[in-house]
C-alpha cells in the first residue's frame, strides 16, 4: 500500500488479511462488512516497471451491512485526471465529462476509510479492488490499515460446485441467488448485487458448522503439506512488533516483512490467510525465521527498507524490481543546462524521480521557464552561447550571450530548485491558462501533467533534502497508551529509536538514545548517502499529526512552552 503503515508488505487482498484478530471470535451475524466495487480507466492499478503507466478510480459504491440489515452506502464518481478510454465509457457509460467536476481519489479515500473502519472488506475478486485502493492510498501517502478481506469469488469457488455454477462471474451468481439488484458495471448497482451473494453464500456455509469469523477463514485456505510442517517455525517469535526474515535451507534471506505482532503474522504464512502461489512456496521453502523486535513502526520500517537493499530477498516484489531514482541535476560546464542523471553528486540538483521519462519532461519544461539552455553543443567559458534555430521546441536560452549574462538563468535555476524564487513556476502556470483560453486543450492538458509532477518533485525533494541537512532531531509521538515513541534522526536516517512507557520519564530516555544513537557521515550525494525511501519515510513519520520536536540539532529541549525561530521549526517539520 503504501506508505504501507510500516505493516508487512504486499498483504495481497484476496482472501484474507489484516492486521489483528480482534474479529475473530464474532458470529457472521454480528461481523460487520462493507461490501466495495469500484470503476477503473483499466485493470493495472499499479505500474509494472519506472516509467510504465497504471489506471485509475472512477467510481466507488461500498454498502454497510451487520446481520443482513444495511446499515449505510457511499457511492461516488472519481476524477482520474485523465480521460476515460473509449472500451471502458462502453463498458461502464462513465464518460470523461462526467468526472470533471468529481472529487479526486486524495479526498474520496479518507471518507471511504473512515466509512469502513472496524469491518471487514468484501469484493467480487478482492484483488483488483483492493489492490486499486491500496494502490491510491500509497499514491496520497495515506495509510492503509490491513482491513480483514473476503473475496466472493474464491468464497464462491470454495461452496459451489462446477454444475451449479459453471462461472462465478457476478452477474452469473447474482441470477443464481435472485438478487434484487442487477449488475450494471456501475459501482453501487454491483456491490448491493455483490450483498445478496454473500448472503446467499454464508447460508450456504452454516449448516457446516460456520458460524464465526475465525470459522469462515479456515475454511477458505488451501495449505499445502509443507506449509503445515513448518507452523512451529513461528511458535519462538514474540508478540511484539518487529522484523522478520525468513531463511532458506542455505541460510539464505528468503522473505522480509514488517509486523506488528511477530508471532501472529509469521504464523499466517502458515494457516493459508495468504493465497498467493509465490507465498506458499516461500512458506513450505523455509528453515528458520529470525527476527529483530522494533521499538516503533518507525524503526521497524526503516530495518525493513535496509534488510531489502541488502539482502534482496527473491520473494519480495521490491527486490524483484528495485527502485533507481532519477535526478535533474545542473551539468558542470560552462553554459550549466538540465540534465537527468542516476547520481548527480554534489552539482545543484532536484529529484527523484522514478521514471526517467519524468525526468527529461521536467528538465525540458523548467529550461523553458528559466531560459537555460537544453542544446548538447559544448561551449567555452570564453565563447558565448550559439546553437542551430529550430521551429519545434527551439533552445530557450538566448542567442549570442556570454556566460557572464547566461549565469543569470542558472542562478534562477537554483533559486527554484532551492524554493527561494518560484517565478518561473508562476509562468508556467501562466501559460498553461494562455493555452487553454485559446482552446488548445490538450496541449494544456499535457503542460499541466508536466508541470504537475515537476511542481511535486521539487516539493517533496525541497522537504526531503532539509531534512538530510539537519545534523539531528529527536522527535516523540503517542504510544496510544499514555507513553511515548522516540526517534533520533541524524542527515534524514533514523540513528537511534526507542520508547518511555506511561509512567516513566521520558527526557533520561531520549538521553540514553542519543548518546546509542549511531554516527552518520554524509556522503556527496543528494540525499546524503540515505536511501530515498527511508528519507520518505521518516519525513512521513514526522510529519504525522501529535509528533512534537524535543530536540533541534544541539539544541536543548523544546518544551510545551518553548519557541523556536519558524524558519528553524519549518525546516525541521
Amino acid at each position: 500500500m503504501g506508505q504501507r503503515n510500516i505493516a508487512d508488505a504486499e498483504q495481497l487482498a484476496f482472501g484474507f488479511g489484516g492486521p489483528d484478530g480482534a474479529m475473530d471470535t464474532l458470529s457472521l451475524a454480528d461481523t460487520t462488512f462493507v461490501v466495495v466495487d469500484l470503476e477503473t480507466t483499466g485493470g493495472r492499478a499499479t505500474a509494472k516497471a519506472p516509467g510504465d503507466s497504471f489506471d485509475a478510480i472512477t467510481e466507488i459504491g461500498a454498502v454497510k451491512i451487520r446481520g443482513g440489515e444495511v446499515l449505510g452506502e457511499l457511492a461516488t464518481l472519481v476524477d482520474p485526471g485523465r480521460a476515460i478510454p473509449p472500451q471502458i465509457v462502453e463498458l461502464t457509460g462513465i464518460t470523461t465529462a462526467m468526472v470533471r467536476d468529481a472529487p479526486k481519489i486524495d479526498s474520496v479515500l479518507p471518507a471511504f476509510l473512515e466509512f469502513s473502519r472496524g469491518a471487514v472488506l468484501v469484493a467480487h475478486n478482492a484483488g483488483f479492488d483492493i489492490g486499486f485502493l491500496r494502490a491510491a492510498a500509497q499514491r496520497a501517502e495515506l495509510g492503509w490499515p490491513r482491513p480483514p478481506v473476503l473475496c466472493t469469488v474464491k468464497l464462491a469457488r470454495r461452496v459451489l460446485t462446477r454444475d451449479e455454477a459453471p462461472s462465478v462471474k457476478l452477474s452469473a451468481l447474482a441470477r443464481l441467488f435472485g438478487a434484487t439488484t442487477t449488475p450494471t458495471h456501475r459501482a453501487l448497482d454491483d456491490a448491493r448485487a455483490t450483498v445478496d451473494v454473500l448472503h446467499g453464500l454464508i447460508e450456504r456455509v452454516g449448516n457446516q458448522g460456520i458460524h464465526t469469523f475465525a470459522d469462515l477463514k479456515n475454511y477458505l485456505p488451501d495449505v499445502t503439506p509443507a506449509q503445515r510442517r513448518n507452523r512451529s517455525l513461528a511458535d519462538r517469535l514474540p508478540n511484539r512488533p518487529g522484523v522478520y526474515l525468513f531463511r532458506g535451507p542455505s541460510g539464505e534471506v528468503l522473505y522480509v516483512g514488517t509486523a506488528v505482532d511477530l508471532r501472529r503474522r509469521v504464523r499466517q504464512y502458515f494457516t493459508g490467510a495468504d493465497p498467493r502461489t509465490r507465498m506458499k512456496e516461500m512458506a513450505s521453502l523455509a528453515c528458520a525465521v529470525d527476527h529483530v523486535e522494533c521499538a516503533h513502526d518507525l524503526e521497524a520500517g526503516v530495518r525493513e527498507l535496509r534488510l531489502l537493499a541488502a539482502h534482496a530477498p527473491p520473494y519480495n516484489r521490491r527486490s524483484k524490481f528495485p527502485q533507481r531514482w532519477w535526478w535533474v541535476a545542473l551539468t558542470d560546464e560552462a553554459f550549466p543546462r538540465l540534465s537527468a542523471v542516476r547520481n548527480p553528486g554534489q552539482r545543484t540538483a532536484f529529484g527523484p524521480f522514478s521514471a526517467r521519462s519524468d525526468a527529461v519532461q521536467s528538465a525540458l519544461l523548467l529550461a523553458r521557464f528559466t531560459g537555460v539552455r537544453t542544446c548538447t553543443a559544448r561551449f567555452g567559458a570564453a565563447g558565448s552561447h550559439r546553437c542551430p534555430e529550430v521551429e519545434l521546441s527551439p533552445c530557450p536560452a538566448p542567442q549570442d550571450v556570454g556566460a557572464t549574462q547566461y549565469a543569470a538563468a542558472v542562478q534562477r535555476v537554483v533559486a527554484l530548485i532551492n524554493g527561494t524564487d518560484h517565478s518561473a513556476l508562476a509562468a508556467t502556470v501562466a501559460h498553461i491558462g494562455e493555452v487553454a483560453a485559446a482552446r488548445r486543450y490538450e496541449t494544456a492538458a499535457r503542460l499541466r501533467d508536466h508541470a504537475t509532477v515537476a511542481i511535486e518533485t521539487l516539493w517533496r525533494g525541497q522537504r526531503l533534502r532539509a531534512l538530510a541537512e539537519l545534523p539531528e532531531l529527536v522527535a516523540a509521538r503517542s504510544d496510544g497508551n499514555g507513553g511515548w515513541h522516540f526517534a533520533v534522526i541524524r542527515h534524514g536516517q533514523l540513528a537511534g529509536a526507542g520508547s518511555a512507557a506511561r509512567g516513566v520519564p521520558p527526557m533520561p530516555v531520549v538521553d540514553t538514545i542519543c548518546a546509542a544513537a549511531q554516527v552518520i557521515l554524509p556522503t556527496a550525494t543528494p540525499l546524503g548517502g540515505a536511501l530515498v525511501e527511508e528519507t520518505a519515510l521518516v519525513a512521513r513519520w514526522l510529519a504525522a499529526p501529535g509528533v512534537p520536536l524535543r530536540r533541534l540539532g544541539g539544541h536543548g529541549p523544546i518544551g510545551p512552552g518553548g519557541r523556536r525561530p519558524a524558519a528553524e521549526l519549518r525546516t525541521a517539520g
